[in-house]
């Protein structure tokens, strides 16, 4: 057992990766075809003229290094010191495929209720998964 989060954090990581992918896909033609100069470049606010689509995927790709990295602590934490347990995995499970849902929420229609609502499903989920961690280092 002391391996079995290592799915979830690797399909964590696959969803980053594809997120980056979507980044690139979209976000290049948008540069190529706004050509813009290296100080609009370095102004984000004037990167606002690209395409809402690759927008949002810079926006989701820089998401994925937020409350993911808890995520990633926790795992590999729990990894490290033995403490993974079926609760643990099956909540890491649960909020992989809430950053899944929201990934595509922020992609595709971007409504941004729907993609808090899952954020915040998502938030309750990485808690609880911090309180059995942190139950079962303290309680063994």
């Amino acid at each position: 057992m002391s391996n079995a989060l290592m799915g979830p954090v690797l399909a964590q990581v696959g969803l980053t990766l594809v997120t980056l992918l979507i980044l690139y896909v979209r976000r290049v033609p948008a540069m190529v075809a706004a050509k813009p100069t290296n100080e609009v470049m370095q102004d984000k606010k004037s990167l606002q003229v690209l395409p809402a689509p690759a927008r949002f995927a810079a926006e989701n790709y820089n998401h994925q290094f937020e409350a993911p990295v808890l995520f990633y602590v926790l795992c590999i934490g729990a990894m490290i010191a033995g403490l993974a347990s079926d609760m643990s995995v099956a909540l890491a499970w649960v909020f992989v495929g809430l950053r899944v849902i929201h990934t595509a929420i922020h992609v595709t229609y971007n409504r941004v209720m729907h993609r808090f609502t899952v954020f915040v499903i998502s938030s309750i989920v990485l808690i609880a998964l911090y309180g059995v961690v942190a139950m079962q280092y303290w309680g063994e």
